[in-house]
């Protein structure tokens, strides 16, 4: 393919880049003709997505089919308050068109699933997987060891994340190797159960462009058979070598998986938006069904196992707060004969606080499914939503 020529005024935005001698007018020729999937426009989308434009990307694709939220502007550097409420993906093109006029910016306002995917990562050159779940990680490495593309991965856990290229093309490993069984749904919290320092996200997405940009130019050591871990706390980098797996099942020596599956059923995931409680075999009840029971003036005790600053923000009334890191110590409180609703933010801890007395003897316990954020969604909108 002839790369395409740059113009007088693309010479002088690039003009940083071009006097450097690894790259020059052939490797900004090669960024112009590049094409680059971003899956998520999320935390590590943002910073991703801006660089690639700045830097000269010819075509930058970008998967999500999310609205801002207020609570997102702290990592997700590509939208401004003025954006809370729109489409993501029509924010994040008017800010990346207003930062490089001279690119192509394609929007996929569409769930990345198994009957779009290779249709979709077909159409580009590099991936860059910024998803945050693992039905999605999962889909999006199959999906690219089947195309024959590299894979740039990323993943951020509150103060911490980890990133790597996947590249079996390359002849390394991909995501099946390093984690060949999904976990049991539940057991890592989300970034709204767990926190994110939002400059972390930013981090890492910077590093899956750089890295992006090393593939396309053709240059430096690629992170290929190398898994980055970062840890913020204590500012430090740590590096694992990562080997190709003979055994795995989409990239091995007898490779079993020829095409896409349902990434939510290998996961363990439901379709519907609260899943946890059935995942992981505890008693739970709907925000209706609590609300109801209150209503009837029924004796329910109902406990908050989320952190001091979390019930200071918003609370159900009448519920004690016991975070899920006391629970053991302070159980002595808590009456094995009566019956108790336990709630978080979105169901994740009070699941594992339910089972811990489950075990301890509590016959009467029930998990509050989707959390207070359900309640204050479905039971009382005035509440504060975080």
């Amino acid at each position: 393919m002839t790369e395409p020529i740059l113009s007088h005024e693309e010479i002088i935005r690039y003009s940083r880049q071009l006097i450097l001698p690894e790259i020059g007018a052939e490797g900004q020729q090669r960024l112009k003709a590049a094409r680059v999937l971003c899956v998520g426009a999320g935390g590590l989308g943002a910073p991703f997505s801006l660089y690639l434009a700045a830097a000269g990307i010819g075509r930058i694709g970008l998967v999500d089919f999310d609205r801002v939220d207020l609570s997102n502007i702290h990592r997700q550097v590509i939208y401004s308050t003025s954006d809370v409420g729109r489409e993501k993906l029509d924010a994040a093109r008017d800010r990346l068109t207003a930062l490089n006029p001279e690119i192509e910016i394609v929007l996929h306002e569409e769930r990345l699933a198994s009957g779009n995917a290779l249709t979709i990562v077909g159409a580009y050159d590099v991936i860059a997987d910024g998803s945050d779940n693992f039905p999605t990680r999962y889909l999006v490495n199959d999906a690219c060891v089947l195309s024959g593309k590299p894979d740039v991965y990323a993943s951020v856990y509150r103060f911490e994340g980890q990133l790597t290229v996947f590249d079996t093309k390359a002849g390394g490993p991909c995501y099946r190797c390093l984690f060949p069984d999904p976990p049991a749904p539940g057991i890592v919290p989300t970034c709204a159960e767990a926190g994110i320092l939002g400059v972390v996200p930013g981090i890492l997405g910077c590093i899956q462009a750089l890295e992006t940009c090393k593939r396309i130019l053709g240059i430096g050591n690629p992170l290929v058979g190398r898994l980055l871990l970062f840890d913020a706390l204590s500012l430090r980098f740590r590096e694992i070598a990562l080997r190709r797996d003979p055994r795995c099942p989409i990239c091995g020596d007898s490779p079993t998986i020829r095409e896409l599956i349902d990434y939510e059923a290998f996961c363990g995931v439901g379709t519907d938006a609260s899943p946890l409680p059935s995942a992981v075999g505890v008693p739970s009840i709907t925000v209706e069904g609590l609300r109801e029971r209150l209503v009837r003036g029924e004796r329910v005790e109902i406990v908050d196992v989320r952190e001091h600053y979390e019930f200071e923000i918003v609370h159900i009334p009448g519920s004690r707060l016991i975070p899920l890191g006391e629970i053991g110590s302070r159980m002595a409180e808590m009456d094995p004969a009566r019956e108790y609703v336990v709630y978080c933010h979105h169901g994740i801890r009070s699941a594992q606080a339910v089972a811990f007395l489950m075990q301890a003897g509590f016959a009467k316990v029930h998990n509050l499914a989707g959390g207070i954020d359900a309640w204050a969604a479905r039971c009382d909108p005035s509440m504060t939503r975080y």
